[in-house]
């Protein structure tokens, strides 16, 4: 049986950075087995790919509505992606 996978880029907006939410997220995307990469924005929001597992991708899009406990997150704006095809989640630089 073949698990269905995807991906998605994800935009969080509110009080993002600054409280530790890529490394929160770096946990929580392992935890649930994903791949992709999580940056921060000039414009002080998070930016995000997750690709792994349909309802692990849908369950960490979920998650990031609370993200640590010091953040304050206004919204989750999610966009189709490309798979990137590399195993692991990794920090990409600011941009």
């Amino acid at each position: 049986m073949t698990t269905a996978t995807t991906a998605v880029r994800v935009l969080i907006q509110g009080r993002v950075q600054g409280v530790w939410f890529r490394g929160w997220m770096a946990r929580e995307a392992g935890a649930r087995g994903l791949g992709g990469w999580v940056r921060n924005r000039f414009d002080g929001t998070v930016e995000a790919l997750f690709a792994g597992p349909a309802a692990a991708v849908d369950d960490m899009v979920a998650a990031c509505w609370t993200g640590p406990p010091a953040a304050k997150v206004t919204d989750v704006a999610t966009h189709p992606a490309e798979d990137p095809g590399e195993a692991g989640f990794r920090f990409l630089p600011s941009g």
